[in-house]
């Protein structure tokens, strides 16, 4: 079981926050996540407000690959109007990482499908809704630094993280 001073990193949308891109909320406040709030265990984050984008704002994608081949200069995200917007990405990656450094979350709840943070899955570049399997730029980060990254599918896999033993 989780012990008190485990925390997880959480995507601030999956606590129906107004943070997706198109301003709606999507709240995903499954038992698992009802009980963690209530334990007060949570770090919502939003990378893309946190890098500095509005809400609304224009949809992105990351073009010709995923999240680590943003984090190593392969690629690039782009909003659906054009603009580059990749900076804003990074910069929102490394405050998501600064949280979770700074409350010791090590492990991590993302939205999938995000190009921040999607786990499996995110989209093509091409605004045309077509999916393709990778991470977004957020997680690639997290990931890369040790923490364990699940989807809003895969709550009960959180718990499993935090009962198997211990080296």
């Amino acid at each position: 079981m989780m012990s008190s001073q485990d925390c997880i990193l959480i995507s601030a949308c999956l606590l129906g926050e107004r943070v997706r891109f198109d301003g709606r909320v999507r709240k995903r406040l499954g038992a698992e996540i009802r009980l963690w709030r209530f334990q007060e265990r949570l770090i919502a984050v939003c990378p893309e407000v946190s890098g500095g984008l509005s809400v609304p704002r224009s949809p992105a994608e990351i073009e010709n690959g995923n999240g680590c081949d943003v984090l190593c200069g392969k690629s690039g995200v782009i909003d659906a109007e054009g603009r580059n917007v990749t900076t804003v990405f990074l910069e929102g990656a490394h405050k998501a990482l600064e949280f979770a450094r700074n409350s010791r979350a090590h492990v991590a709840v993302m939205k999938d499908g995000s190009p921040s943070c999607g786990v499996t899955y995110t989209y093509d570049g091409s605004f045309s809704r077509k999916r393709i399997a990778g991470c977004g730029v957020t997680t690639a980060l997290l990931k890369a630094n040790g923490i364990e990254v699940f989807t809003e599918r895969d709550l009960k896999k959180v718990d499993t993280y935090f009962s198997r033993d211990c080296p």
